[in-house]
């Protein structure tokens, strides 16, 4: 089963090679961006959904991110999500969870931070925070995290975050609020965290510190993502 999945995403990457002038072997420290094409998630009740309802703005638009470590047995990532909090597992283990109940596969973008030497450190600092549950209340400092929380909290150097914080928008581009949002905060007993500071994959995609990297080799692209990721 696990075979015939890989070879699935081989194929995708053999037919992919012969469309991009310039491919980069993806490295430890750098961030996945998952993805789908504007309106897929329509309908589905998800919380992918209501990300990308709250922040979406191109073509492809962004509900995860997750810090890449490449290693002799494999490419995993460090992540947050509501099925494992913060985890360590395999990069297919994040395809397969993002994979829609129809087949559709997500869209993966890799990015890299400019002009650093050194990214394993935050990497590591990352693994710190493994254990820990998701954040469903979207706050700072509660010893949760949700997916790019995580990263800011992690890529961290002289004392200092890369990323930058922004007050969070959870209404959509009509200024309504999904109801998904309404559901869950309603469950959880507080306010829609609306305006408080923090990030989402959208605007850390578009962060000055990164540059984006096209995959090679074993890291695969999902079926499509070269044409969607041009299209962004």
């Amino acid at each position: 089963m696990k075979s015939n999945f890989l070879f699935s995403f081989l194929i995708a990457a053999m037919f992919l090679s012969g469309c991009a002038e310039k491919y980069d072997s993806p490295k430890t420290g750098d961030l996945v961006f998952v993805g789908y094409p504007a309106g897929t998630l329509s309908g589905s009740g998800s919380m992918a959904e209501a990300i990308s309802s709250s922040t979406g703005k191109g073509k492809l638009e962004f509900v995860h991110t997750a810090i890449l470590e490449v290693t002799d047995s494999g490419d995993f990532v460090i992540d947050a999500t509501i099925k494992y909090g913060v985890d360590r597992h395999p990069l297919d283990t994040l395809i397969r969870q993002f994979m829609l109940k129809d087949g559709t596969m997500p869209t993966l973008v890799y990015m890299r931070l400019k002009d650093d030497p050194t990214p394993e450190k935050y990497v590591e600092n990352s693994k710190a925070f493994i254990g820990e549950g998701y954040d469903l209340y979207f706050l700072p400092d509660n010893g949760l995290h949700y997916c790019t929380e995580l990263v800011y909290d992690s890529y961290i150097k002289d004392g200092e975050h890369l990323f930058s914080c922004s007050p969070m928008n959870f209404k959509d581009a009509e200024g309504n609020m999904p109801q998904y949002w309404t559901n869950l905060f309603d469950r959880l007993g507080q306010k829609v965290p609306q305006d408080v500071d923090g990030t989402n994959p959208e605007s850390m995609s578009e962060s000055p510190a990164l540059v984006r990297v096209k995959p090679q080799g074993r890291h695969w692209l999902a079926q499509g993502s070269f044409r969607q990721e041009q299209g962004k």
